[in-house]
């Protein structure tokens, strides 16, 4: 599944990192703490976070995550979303709060 499979099934907002739309998803990862991200998060999952600062990229790209996605409205600061266009990696919004978005990705992607 591509991230781009995601937007459109959970009509989810793409706030930077466009050209990352065709990242292969294999899973995802639900936490706030960045340290819990980067001990556990594989390659190539979706991280579903509420943080919204320049270090999620950084974890995402040291992972090597498809694509953050920030949950409640949230859309990433500025230097976050400058950071997802340079390397690639969406960081897309939801409406939805962790709980039930992290559902409707496991009944898309399974893990």
């Amino acid at each position: 599944m591509k991230v781009s499979d995601i937007v459109e099934a959970l009509s989810l907002k793409v706030c930077s990192g466009e050209q990352g739309l065709n990242n292969e998803i294999e899973g995802g990862y639900t936490s706030d703490l960045l340290s819990d991200v980067m001990g556990n998060a594989d390659s190539n999952q979706v991280w579903v976070t509420l943080q919204t600062h320049k270090n999620i990229m950084a974890i995402a790209s040291l992972k090597e995550l498809a694509a953050v996605i920030l949950v409640k409205g949230y859309e990433p600061e500025a230097d976050a979303a400058d950071q997802s266009n340079k390397e690639g990696i969406p960081i897309l919004s939801s409406e939805e709060e962790a709980f039930e978005l992290t559902g409707k990705l496991y009944k898309l992607i399974g893990d």
